[in-house]
């Protein structure tokens, strides 16, 4: 592969592509959290986008030194987004319907919590190495930027709707947030295991 506007061309694609789980998630933590702040908001992107550009190098690395144990490891994948999704979007499901907590006692989104959604929505992204593999480390590196860039782009659009849609939904935001990140989590899990 050259350094082509198809090359850049594509590793856009493939950040809309890879984004859209990202997406989902983001609206999701705008659903819950709509006073969100742009600080917070930029965090969460920038995790999520970052997620986005180590796994597709994490497999390029993969191709090139382990490929025996990446292909055992990719059967996987859909049972840990399953998981880790599920997990998240059952405790949202949890503290929305406590009938004691108000809307400003409502927590926001941890650290932990954040890293957790930000594996489980890019882990896909792992084979993405093998759809690479034939570029050199750079392209890669610059195919896994573009792709970061692209998924924090899309990853604010997703805190935006979800915040404008949470301010309306009140105190159904946290329910609708977590059965979300549970239906991405069923999609990435029924899509990985049929396709």
């Amino acid at each position: 592969m050259e350094w082509s506007f198809l090359f850049f061309f594509n590793s856009a694609l493939l950040g809309v592509g890879l984004a859209m789980d990202a997406f989902s998630v983001s609206m999701a933590n705008g659903l819950n959290e709509p006073k969100m702040g742009k600080g917070k908001m930029c965090e969460i992107a920038g995790v999520f986008a970052g997620f986005q550009a180590l796994m597709p190098m994490i497999g390029w690395i993969c191709v090139h030194t382990i490929v025996q144990y990446f292909t055992t490891f990719e059967k996987l994948i859909p049972w840990i987004a399953l998981l880790l999704l599920g997990f998240i979007g059952g405790r949202m499901i949890a503290e929305g319907t406590k009938k004691s907590e108000s809307e400003e006692e409502r927590m926001g989104l941890g650290i932990v919590a954040l890293l957790i959604q930000g594996v489980a929505t890019s882990i896909d992204a792992l084979s993405v190495g093998f759809t690479i593999s034939d570029y050199n480390w750079l392209m890669a590196l610059v195919a896994s930027l573009i792709i970061a860039a692209v998924t924090f782009v899309i990853c604010i659009a997703g805190l935006i709707i979800g915040k404008k849609f949470g301010t309306k939904l009140s105190n159904k935001a946290q329910i609708l947030g977590g059965v979300i990140l549970i239906a991405i989590g069923l999609e990435i899990f029924i899509t990985g295991i049929v396709g």
